[in-house]
């Protein structure tokens, strides 16, 4: 028997334990108390920004009373609440899953619009901090997720930064500036027909 114990060891190699190791079997509470803070923040935001995508997806698709009277009074026109929803949606499945660090770019930045829109929209329709405190919450949500996702869920940086010419920044200024000033010259007169 203590022959066939010892070749069990040889092949099976055990892992002596530990008082540290006998505690944290013997305390679950500790195991949750390994979880960085940051992966418990960085979730907790991203769940938030996820269910209110949901939400959001669903209210505007099936264009209820509440989303069609907030675009009334924004003076909005309703058929763009088909477009919010057909893109909420798959912005949260993409804020969710993992992989597709490229696509979780583009539904932080339309999460992000989507949220600063709406508190703009209210902002300057008027409206008090009870209209526009919720989407700028929202946003600032968002960026909180955003700006503690792990490193699997971030574009890997590819580029190393250089130096940069002031050229590299004058001319596509200049260019701007003179966009600016041709747009503005070439104003249509009237209304569209």
């Amino acid at each position: 028997m203590a022959d066939a114990e010892a070749s069990l060891r040889r092949d099976y190699p055990t892992i002596e334990r530990t008082q540290a190791m006998e505690a944290r079997m013997n305390n679950p509470a500790s195991t949750l108390r390994s979880v960085p803070v940051r992966t418990i923040a960085y979730w907790a935001l991203t769940l938030i920004i996820g269910w209110e995508m949901v939400a959001g997806s669903m209210w505007d698709l099936l264009q209820i009373e509440y989303v069609r009277s907030i675009f009334d009074h924004l003076s909005y026109p309703h058929y763009l609440l088909l477009i919010l929803g057909a893109w909420k949606l798959p912005c949260a499945i993409v804020l969710l899953v993992s992989g597709f660090a490229r696509l979780k770019e583009w539904a932080y930045a339309g999460a992000f619009f989507n949220y600063s829109g709406a508190a703009a929209s209210h902002l300057l329709s008027g409206d008090g901090p009870a209209r526009w405190a919720g989407p700028l919450v929202f946003a600032l949500i968002t960026l909180g997720s955003w700006a503690l996702r792990p490193s699997d869920r971030r574009l890997p940086d590819l580029v190393v930064p250089t130096p940069r010419r002031a050229t590299a920044w004058v001319v596509p200024l200049v260019l701007i500036a003179a966009f600016l000033v041709v747009s503005l010259l070439t104003l249509p007169k009237g209304g569209a027909q």
